[in-house]
């Protein structure tokens, strides 16, 4: 984390240094906002329930294992759903791109690789996300479509709005961009159907998902797992997303002897002398990336999303009155 992600959870009064910027983004996304609204700037609906999930803020919140978690429960409802992402971080120079399991995550992103490998759906990468979801509709005729990290793309119109915002770190100083951590207002959680909170303590109207840690899996042989507590060496932990501290906080909890801690910047393409010699744990957005140069003695932490019965219903009980034509 650097000094200014500091100052956004810090309350430190050095952020107004930045007010100039802060009154710039404000002017700029509220004019977008109202340009939607006001039908300045054109929007398309599409015939099936469009779910967004994203957050409000900037950094990791969770929403990649929540996703993966709407399509589990979707699909245990009979609803074949596709999933329509930014692909944040891929080059890829044709959209849309058919995301694969062995698809390059310098092409389609590192997030929609590892979502490819825990959803059976479609999943799509395309900057336009109208364009996005059209191929999925008529090229994979699903009928419900979920939106990845869309909820400031407002061109593509949505039914269901999910935030995810993380339990302990919030919504900081709450200020925007860049005196706070904050894309849109505090107000626009008001707005949302669902509000998801990744740990901590639920306010009233929210709902708790909690990530859940499963054994090591081994990055050149995925079939190789092993517990935490079976590490026998030291370790290196690495880390290049959001809130790199939630992943090393999860191995302290787990009692993990770790001698030293790498972070890099969210996203981050990996080159093999960015990683010591040595036993190494990352998280599994990072193993995506790092499989090609992988050594015998590098693991990956994969975690499952839990969500409450309660949330479960309503979402469900959501999704089918859109089908049904109640809005």
């Amino acid at each position: 984390m650097n000094w200014l992600e500091k100052a956004w959870y810090s309350n430190n009064p050095l952020v107004w240094l930045l007010w100039p910027l802060t009154a710039l983004f404000w002017c700029v996304s509220s004019l977008r906002q109202k340009a939607y609204q006001k039908g300045w700037f054109g929007s398309e609906k599409l015939p099936v329930p469009v779910i967004v999930v994203g957050n409000i803020s900037v950094g990791g919140t969770g929403k990649t294992p929540l996703v993966i978690r709407l399509v589990e429960i979707l699909r245990q409802e009979g609803y074949h759903p596709g999933v329509l992402s930014r692909g944040y971080g891929g080059k890829s120079r044709a959209y849309p791109q058919l995301v694969a399991e062995d698809s390059d995550p310098g092409q389609v992103g590192d997030e929609p690789v590892l979502m490819r490998q825990h959803i059976n759906c479609p999943l799509v990468v395309d900057p336009d996300r109208v364009r996005g979801g059209k191929y999925l509709l008529q090229q994979h005729k699903c009928d419900v479509l979920i939106c990845d990290d869309g909820l400031q793309h407002y061109a593509l119109e949505r039914d269901i709005e999910i935030v995810v915002m993380d339990g302990q770190r919030r919504l900081g100083n709450r200020y925007l961009l860049p005196m706070g951590p904050l894309r849109e207002g505090a107000e626009r959680m008001n707005s949302v159907d669902f509000v998801v909170i990744n740990g901590g303590m639920v306010r009233k109207g929210d709902f708790l998902m909690s990530l859940e840690s499963g054994r090591l899996i081994n990055l050149k042989q995925r079939n190789k797992s092993l517990s935490v507590t079976e590490l026998k060496e030291p370790a290196t932990a690495v880390a290049a997303i959001g809130n790199p501290q939630r992943f090393f906080d999860l191995l302290k909890s787990k009692q993990v002897n770790v001698r030293q801690h790498l972070v890099f910047a969210d996203h981050h393409r990996f080159r093999a002398k960015d990683i010591p010699a040595g036993t190494v744990l990352m998280t599994e957005k990072d193993a995506v990336k790092c499989r090609a140069f992988a050594a015998d003695d590098w693991w990956y932490l994969p975690v499952s999303a839990k969500l409450t019965e309660e949330f479960r219903q309503l979402f469900l009980k959501k999704v089918k009155a859109i089908k049904n034509g109640i809005r």
